[in-house]
């Protein structure tokens, strides 16, 4: 729109255009033709400028009249002087090309034969700005950069009601009714009011006082605004840093176009605003702000900070191609804990993911894998989550003890300013595209965890609060460590009583783990080397570390960011038909069991089970760049599946369950042990007497059994 960028300064004596940032006396006959060329360039450019063989910015201009938005490649290709004065002077070039674009309309508009009697002859146009241009970091901005044109990325945390702004005040002279029109400045910057009438006064009239202004708002132009706090990405954020925030100042168009929680690149104009409060001796401070002027929102390609070269790309599929790739990525997954493989296979599914599906209903199947980990004190479980929160693109990573549900999801708060309720996301909205990380999930209140509930199945999060409503999305894969209530795992409990989570938050883990700190000879050997290995370099351990041949962590990271954003594979008819059969026979076990004992399942089988199988299926076969997820793929997911959650379920001891006349025997065996072993009076440990009969030949669980069975009886 013609002048918004005009006003810092009112001069009476002498014509000026004052630009964003200063002053730029145009008396001057060059400055003048200097102008009015880079406006010939303008309105040629969108004349004119073809892509694919048609008028681009043209046609977009008679489409849609009140906006234009310009590929900065595109007008550099056309013409690089005009490139860089956008980069150099945006708001006094962006008023230029907004005075072009109106020319170039109202031409257009003149030379149709439809044009409406009663339409304005010119019609006001807002340029916005779009790049490929990589965007840098918000703790870089600077005072280098007032007033130039920047690009940064972020997630919007907060929104402010819309404002109404004036860009052209009309004022009337209580004392002498003279009339006078002032262009306001862009931005959030004040209106600067004449302190004295400019109205030639005759000989012996009574001057006007000073400020005799009244304005007349019914005709004076205003123009909608809104400000959003713009928060740094948790992605950017430098470990053991507290995130930037800046301020958005948004108008016309832009309004009401960005969404809380969404992961963006702004291109704006770095500039500055007086503050709020004056403070003493603070005369020349300002508070650094950024005009909008483009807005692109991320996709999963730009989860990636720095686009994918050839070289890596070729680099990706080559190492895609080998046989063993799954293996190489699993043995990259947290090196510095020994064992707990199967656990690191399922981290690595996890932050490669599935494929998110939307079907023609419009339904949407989350594609992400959420995972938790339940198992004894000291068996690694945060060292994991450190790991995923260092490796996958965007993390976040909380505990649950200091988490609430409302610092999980979201929160309706109160500007202490302007009073007005604004909504601040949470760490399942900051992560979006990313993983959350919840360690000692089980110190949760129960009503935070059911906050989780919408946000780990629908990826989205309601709220409806203080008169706000709305939907924030939340499509992020969700990976939690807890301990069991007594702090170890009880051989003697169910797994209900080992775990002690609501059902309804366990059927939205795809895999569940339980982590036992059993006692092994070999496998205490190996983790004792494996720890000394880490503490000491030079220590000559016989054991393989898993240290050598790996791919570094960064070239994970990138190899990941590539999958996620490039392949979306689907399982093949074979594999489909497989899994049919699978999960029909995992429903019939579950049945019979829980028709025999009386008692649901501790872990629920139900068709979100089936999902989970087809996701870890698909992220097996991104891990490879296959677009279709094999026979192979779902054996493995399905393997993973059994030796996790079904396991869970599985464990511990069920005094009700279904008991064959062999395993009836071998309890009896086992009770006669135990009953020697035990005398009148006598005490002996648990696990010592456990780790006896076992070495004599008996299974653990059905040793387990026959202390159950004793225990009963001497309580009976």
């Amino acid at each position: 729109m013609s002048g918004w960028d005009q006003g810092r300064l009112y001069y009476t004596d002498q014509p000026t255009v004052v630009e964003y940032g200063g002053v730029r006396n145009i008396n001057s006959a060059a400055a003048t033709a200097s102008r009015d060329s880079v406006r010939s360039l303008f309105k040629e450019f969108i004349r004119g400028f073809k892509k694919n063989n048609i008028f681009h910015y043209r046609e977009s201009l008679l489409q849609n009249p009140s906006s234009l938005l310009i590929d900065m490649d595109d007008l550099d290709g056309f013409n690089s002087d005009l490139t860089g004065f956008l980069r150099s002077s945006p708001a006094d070039y962006l008023a230029l090309f907004e005075s072009a674009a109106e020319e170039v309309l109202a031409s257009l508009k003149a030379s149709k034969d439809d044009v409406e009697k009663n339409e304005p002859d010119r019609l006001p146009v807002q340029i916005l700005l779009t790049s490929n241009e990589l965007p840098i970091s918000m703790r870089c901005l600077g005072a280098q950069d007032i007033s130039k044109l920047v690009r940064i990325s972020g997630i919007a945390v907060a929104a402010s009601d819309i404002m109404v702004k004036a860009i052209r005040l009309k004022l009337v002279c209580e004392n002498c009714k003279n009339v006078q029109e002032i262009t306001c400045p862009s931005g959030l910057d004040r209106a600067i009011v004449p302190r004295m009438c400019d109205r030639v006064h005759q000989h012996g009239e009574k001057p006007c006082p000073p400020y005799p202004w009244i304005v007349v708002h019914d005709e004076s132009k205003l123009v909608d605004i809104q400000t959003i706090k713009f928060q740094q990405s948790p992605k950017d954020l430098p470990e053991g840093m507290i995130p930037s925030s800046i301020l958005l100042s948004l108008d016309r168009t832009l309004v009401q176009s960005i969404a809380l929680g969404k992961e963006l690149t702004i291109t704006g104009i770095y500039s500055t605003r007086e503050p709020s409060t004056f403070q003493k001796g603070a005369f020349g401070i300002k508070k650094p702000y950024i005009r909008v002027v483009g807005i692109d929102e991320e996709t999963d390609e730009d989860i990636c900070r720095y686009p994918f070269t050839d070289e890596e790309v070729e680099e990706f599929k080559k190492f895609a191609s080998q046989p063993n790739v799954y293996q190489h990525i699993c043995s990259k997954i947290a090196p510095s804990i020994s064992g707990l493989d199967d656990v690191k296979k399922a981290v690595a599914c996890l932050l490669f993911g599935g494929s998110r599906k939307v079907l023609d209903d419009g339904v949407k199947i989350r594609g992400d894998i959420n995972v938790l980990l339940v198992g004894d004190p000291a068996t690694a479980k945060s060292q994991i989550l450190k790991f995923i929160q260092k490796t996958a693109p965007i993390a976040v990573y909380t505990s649950g003890k200091g988490s609430s549900a409302v610092g999980l999801t979201a929160s309706v708060i109160r500007d202490p300013k302007s009073g007005q309720f604004h909504i601040q996301p949470g760490a399942m909205i900051l992560a979006d595209g990313g993983v959350v990380c919840i360690d000692e999930f089980d110190k949760m209140r129960t009503h935070d965890r059911v906050a989780l509930h919408e946000a780990m199945e629908q990826q989205t999060i309601s709220i409806t609060k203080a008169g706000i409503s709305t939907v924030l999305n939340s499509r992020t894969s969700v990976v939690a460590a807890a301990n069991p209530p007594s702090g170890h795992f009880d051989e003697l409990k169910t797994a209900e009583d080992n775990i002690n989570l609501q059902t309804t938050i366990l059927s939205r883990f795809d895999l569940i783990f339980f982590i036992k700190d059993s006692v092994h000879y070999h496998k205490d050997k190996v983790i004792q080397c494996h720890m000394l290995f880490d503490h000491f370099d030079s220590y000559d351990c016989p054991y393989d570390s898993n240290y050598t041949n790996l791919l570094l962590l960064e070239k994970l990271n990138r190899y990941i960011q590539y999958c996620r954003a490039y392949c979306n594979p689907r399982l093949s008819e074979t594999a489909s038909t497989m899994l049919q059969n699978i999960y029909i026979s995992i429903r019939q076990d579950t049945r019979e069991q829980a028709n025999y004992t009386g008692k649901a399942a501790a872990i629920p089988i139900t068709i979100r089970q089936l999902e989970a199988i087809i996701r870890i299926s698909e992220a097996l076969a991104k891990m490879k760049l296959s677009n279709v997820a094999t026979e192979e793929d779902l054996r493995e997911a399905f393997r993973l599946f059994n030796i996790s959650t079904m396991d869970a379920t599985r464990s511990g001891i069920n005094s009700d369950a279904k008991i064959t006349p062999e395993i009836a025997s071998e309890i009896k065996q086992a009770e006669a042990h135990i009953k020697r072993r035990l005398g009148i009076g006598k005490t002996v440990s648990t696990t010592k007497l456990i780790n006896g009969l076992a070495r004599m030949g008996l299974n653990k669980s059905i040793i387990v059994r026959a202390l159950v069975e004793v225990r009963d009886r001497v309580q009976e």
